[in-house]
């Protein structure tokens, strides 16, 4: 198991855009082997004293926080997929990301214990 995770700050106006979005970058990450992915839109993202979500992105005002992940069965599965993907186009759409994706945080992580649902 493998994840990849985003700290996305998203317009509040854009969260069906951002539905479309994510539900047609779902269907190309799952045909190239994605297990599952979460979208989270925000429901409670407190203001910390140092830092927290929103200074993280630098969300500005009236912007929502989404925070999503995809479980991949391996760090060598997700490399070939991006590889695959890159390399035939499918990534490159007509339907715009509705944010900033320059002030997207994206990481990836090798899980240290998992406990089921």
């Amino acid at each position: 198991m493998y994840i990849c995770g985003l700290v996305i700050p998203v317009p509040a106006e854009q969260q069906e855009a951002y539905r479309a979005w994510a539900a047609n970058s779902a269907g190309i990450f799952k045909r190239y082997g994605c297990i599952e992915i979460v979208e989270a839109w925000e429901d409670f993202v407190p203001e910390g004293k140092h830092t927290d979500f929103r200074k993280a992105v630098a969300a500005e005002p009236g912007e929502k926080i989404v925070f999503t992940w995809q479980i991949w069965p391996s760090r060598e599965a997700l490399d070939a997929a991006e590889e695959r993907m890159h390399a035939e186009g499918v990534l490159e759409t007509d339907i715009e990301a509705p944010f900033d994706a320059g002030r997207m945080i994206l990481g990836c992580f090798a899980p240290l214990s998992v406990i089921g649902r």
